[in-house]
């Protein structure tokens, strides 16, 4: 088993690749960084991959995805439905645990959806904080995901900072 410190380096290198494999649209390197049967030394064709610790993932307001490909297909219609996204991570933990790993973080993402028919340029840009559970497995090729779990940080909007807006007045007490 290697040192402590490595596996967190090696988690770290492995949550970020997948990250970056989402924002040049690689299907292919995302696809490679979700466990399989076969990084397990399973024989699909005699053991049932459910049996082998299905993969999971819950994107923001989905369902929750079970299944290597319930799940890869979701990244596959996000990424034909996203001309551009990037993901800046801040808050990142990792922690592991034998073969298993845990990384906690915060996406702070930049989106655009397809341009308007008459011009060239993306579609406007949207923010979106959303905090992220990803789950590693340690396999013989390297860490891969074995479940990823996003939940949109409910942002606090105009109304709610607004003087008075909770029924006080700040300067006289309660609103009348």
């Amino acid at each position: 088993m290697s040192a402590p410190h490595t596996d967190v380096e090696q988690v770290e290198a492995a949550n970020t690749a997948f990250y970056e494999a989402m924002e040049r649209g690689d299907f292919d390197e995302l696809s490679s960084l979700w466990l399989t049967p076969a990084d397990l030394g399973v024989d699909e064709e005699y053991h049932d991959p459910a049996d082998t610790g299905v993969v999971s993932c819950v994107h923001p307001g989905w369902p929750v995805l079970t299944g290597r490909g319930e799940v890869l297909r979701s990244y596959a219609l996000i990424m034909a439905n996203t001309d551009y996204i990037q993901f800046f991570l801040t808050d990142v933990h990792v922690s592991v645990t034998g073969d298993t790993a845990l990384v906690t973080c915060t996406e702070n993402i930049l989106s655009g959806g397809p341009a308007p028919e008459d011009g060239a340029e993306l579609g406007p840009l949207v923010g979106q904080l959303v905090v992220a559970t990803n789950v590693f497995r340690r396999t013989p090729a390297g860490w891969k995901l074995w479940s990823h779990h996003a939940s949109p940080v409910l942002a606090e909007t105009a109304e709610d900072e607004e003087p008075g807006a909770d029924g006080v007045n700040p300067d006289d007490g309660p609103l009348a």
